[in-house]
Protein backbone atom coordinates (compact mmCIF):
# COMPACT_ATOMS: atom_id res chain seq x y z
CA UNK A 1 0.00 0.00 0.00
CA UNK A 2 1.41 3.43 -0.90
CA UNK A 3 2.32 5.91 1.83
CA UNK A 4 -0.30 8.47 2.82
CA UNK A 5 0.18 11.71 0.88
CA UNK A 6 0.36 14.43 3.55
CA UNK A 7 1.02 17.33 1.16
CA UNK A 8 0.58 18.11 -2.51
CA UNK A 9 -2.14 16.93 -4.88
CA UNK A 10 -4.72 14.71 -3.21
CA UNK A 11 -3.67 15.61 0.32
CA UNK A 12 -6.36 15.69 2.96
CA UNK A 13 -5.89 18.29 5.66
CA UNK A 14 -8.14 18.49 8.68
CA UNK A 15 -8.10 20.70 11.75
CA UNK A 16 -6.73 19.17 14.92
CA UNK A 17 -9.22 17.50 17.25
CA UNK A 18 -12.09 15.10 16.90
CA UNK A 19 -14.72 15.41 14.20
CA UNK A 20 -18.20 14.64 15.50
CA UNK A 21 -20.72 13.58 12.86
CA UNK A 22 -24.14 15.23 12.86
CA UNK A 23 -23.28 17.26 15.95
CA UNK A 24 -25.99 19.77 15.07
CA UNK A 25 -28.77 17.19 15.51
CA UNK A 26 -31.03 17.30 18.57
CA UNK A 27 -32.19 14.25 20.52
CA UNK A 28 -35.54 14.45 18.70
CA UNK A 29 -33.63 13.95 15.42
CA UNK A 30 -31.99 10.74 16.66
CA UNK A 31 -33.31 7.22 17.09
CA UNK A 32 -31.99 3.80 18.09
CA UNK A 33 -33.56 0.58 16.90
CA UNK A 34 -32.72 -3.08 16.35
CA UNK A 35 -32.36 -4.50 12.83
CA UNK A 36 -32.44 -8.26 12.16
CA UNK A 37 -31.50 -9.85 8.83
CA UNK A 38 -34.15 -12.56 8.38
CA UNK A 39 -32.89 -13.45 4.90
CA UNK A 40 -30.39 -16.02 3.67
CA UNK A 41 -27.93 -13.52 2.18
CA UNK A 42 -25.89 -10.63 3.59
CA UNK A 43 -27.46 -7.17 3.26
CA UNK A 44 -25.60 -3.84 3.34
CA UNK A 45 -27.17 -0.50 4.17
CA UNK A 46 -25.39 2.59 2.86
CA UNK A 47 -24.92 5.85 4.72
CA UNK A 48 -27.51 7.81 2.74
CA UNK A 49 -30.26 5.20 2.30
CA UNK A 50 -33.69 6.15 3.63
CA UNK A 51 -33.83 3.29 6.12
CA UNK A 52 -37.55 2.62 5.70
CA UNK A 53 -36.78 1.62 2.09
CA UNK A 54 -34.07 -0.90 3.01
CA UNK A 55 -34.14 -4.52 1.82
CA UNK A 56 -37.32 -6.30 2.97
CA UNK A 57 -35.26 -9.17 4.44
CA UNK A 58 -34.32 -6.73 7.20
CA UNK A 59 -36.80 -6.75 10.08
CA UNK A 60 -37.21 -3.52 12.09
CA UNK A 61 -39.81 -0.86 12.89
CA UNK A 62 -40.08 0.69 9.43
CA UNK A 63 -42.70 3.21 10.48
CA UNK A 64 -40.40 4.57 13.21
CA UNK A 65 -37.53 4.66 10.67
CA UNK A 66 -39.41 6.83 8.16
CA UNK A 67 -37.37 9.97 7.48
CA UNK A 68 -34.19 8.53 9.03
CA UNK A 69 -30.85 7.14 7.82
CA UNK A 70 -27.94 5.42 9.57
CA UNK A 71 -25.76 7.76 11.63
CA UNK A 72 -22.49 6.64 10.01
CA UNK A 73 -19.83 8.46 7.96
CA UNK A 74 -20.71 9.39 4.38
CA UNK A 75 -19.77 6.73 1.85
CA UNK A 76 -19.72 3.88 4.37
CA UNK A 77 -22.20 1.08 5.05
CA UNK A 78 -23.17 -1.51 7.62
CA UNK A 79 -23.38 -5.17 6.68
CA UNK A 80 -25.89 -7.57 8.21
CA UNK A 81 -25.10 -11.25 7.81
CA UNK A 82 -28.03 -13.72 7.66
CA UNK A 83 -29.55 -14.02 11.14
CA UNK A 84 -27.52 -11.08 12.48
CA UNK A 85 -29.18 -8.66 14.88
CA UNK A 86 -27.76 -5.26 15.79
CA UNK A 87 -28.88 -2.04 17.46
CA UNK A 88 -28.15 0.93 15.21
CA UNK A 89 -28.17 4.68 15.65
CA UNK A 90 -30.21 6.71 13.19
CA UNK A 91 -30.32 10.40 12.37
CA UNK A 92 -33.17 12.31 10.73
CA UNK A 93 -32.86 13.33 7.11
CA UNK A 94 -32.72 17.10 6.63
CA UNK A 95 -35.50 19.03 4.91
CA UNK A 96 -39.06 17.72 4.84
CA UNK A 97 -37.79 14.13 5.40
CA UNK A 98 -39.77 12.78 2.44
CA UNK A 99 -37.98 10.42 0.10
CA UNK A 100 -39.79 9.42 -3.11
CA UNK A 101 -39.63 5.66 -2.92
CA UNK A 102 -36.90 3.28 -3.74
CA UNK A 103 -39.61 0.77 -2.85
CA UNK A 104 -42.56 1.27 -5.19
CA UNK A 105 -45.09 0.61 -2.40
CA UNK A 106 -43.87 3.69 -0.47
CA UNK A 107 -44.43 7.36 -1.14
CA UNK A 108 -41.80 9.15 0.94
Amino acid sequence: MPALNRSGPGAVRVAPGTIQLNADRSDSERLRLVIVNTGDRPVQIGSHLHLADANTALSFDREAARGFRLDIPSGTSQRFEPGASREVELVALKGNRRVPGIQVKRDG
